[in-house]
This record gives C-alpha cells, sequence and structure tokens, in this order.
C-alpha cells in the first residue's frame, strides 16, 4: 500500500518528534525507526526528513549536535526539547481526534461506498 504524500508530510512532526522522545537520533536512524514502525509502509527518504528536521530545530522544538561515530563518520544528532515535548502534546492530541473521527465515520459508512463494492441505495440524509 502506498500512503499519499499528503498525509505523510502532515504525519512527519508528530512521527518525529515521537521518535525522538524516546531517545536522540540521527537521520537515517530514524528513517529506518519509521520503516519498522510503519512495517515498511512509510519509506521516508533524506529530501523529506531533513527540511522537518531543520524547521523543528527553528522553531526550537528539536537541538542537534554533532558526534563522531565509531566508524570516524560524523552524525548530526538530534534531541527533542522542552517545547518539543510540549508541541508533541499537541500534535498527540490533535490526532487522536482525527483518528477518532475517522473511526466514527468508518463503524458507520456501509461498505458499499468502498471501491469495489455496489453503490448505496438509500440517499445520505439532508445537511449531510
Amino acid at each position: 500500500m502506498d500512503i499519499n504524500k499528503d498525509l505523510m508530510a502532515a504525519s512527519s512532526t508528530p512521527i518525529v518528534l515521537a521518535i525522538l522522545a524516546e531517545d536522540d537520533s540521527y537521520g537515517y536512524a530514524i528513517i529506518k525507526r519509521v520503516r519498522e514502525l510503519s512495517a515498511g509502509r512509510m519509506a521516508w527518504t533524506d529530501g523529506m526528513l531533513y527540511p522537518v528536521l531543520h524547521r523543528l530545530e527553528r522553531l526550537g522544538h528539536v537541538e542537534a549536535r554533532w558526534e563522531v561515530a565509531d566508524s570516524g563518520r560524523r552524525r548530526k544528532y538530534y534531541r527533542i526539547t522542552a517545547g518539543g515535548r510540549a508541541q508533541l502534546a499537541q500534535e498527540r492530541d490533535q490526532w487522536q481526534a482525527v483518528d477518532a473521527t475517522l473511526r466514527g465515520l468508518w463503524s458507520i459508512l456501509p461498505l458499499a461506498v468502498l471501491p469495489g463494492h455496489p453503490a448505496p441505495t438509500a440517499p445520505f440524509p439532508q445537511g449531510a
């Protein structure tokens, strides 16, 4: 299943902040964690992740530092800040509201409105 790019972009901030709430991390490890958490359904690229990290850094939600790995390669590690944790709490509340709304809709919509199923025969109520 391919996840719509708009949905991936909209979810990138809470995903990055939540991953950094687990522990400090660097770009490649964040990309790998997203793939792991999504069971491979979300395949982020450097070009998608780094603008998000740089924006979060500008906003003060994350801080960055350089470290030298065992291999001798320099890596930029990111850490969530107190402001980032507050933002994550807001993002979580917003996504839970969206999730609850969609779950409510999925539970009342007949399967007939989904692709591959016959169209509903009864009209929607007035104002719907």
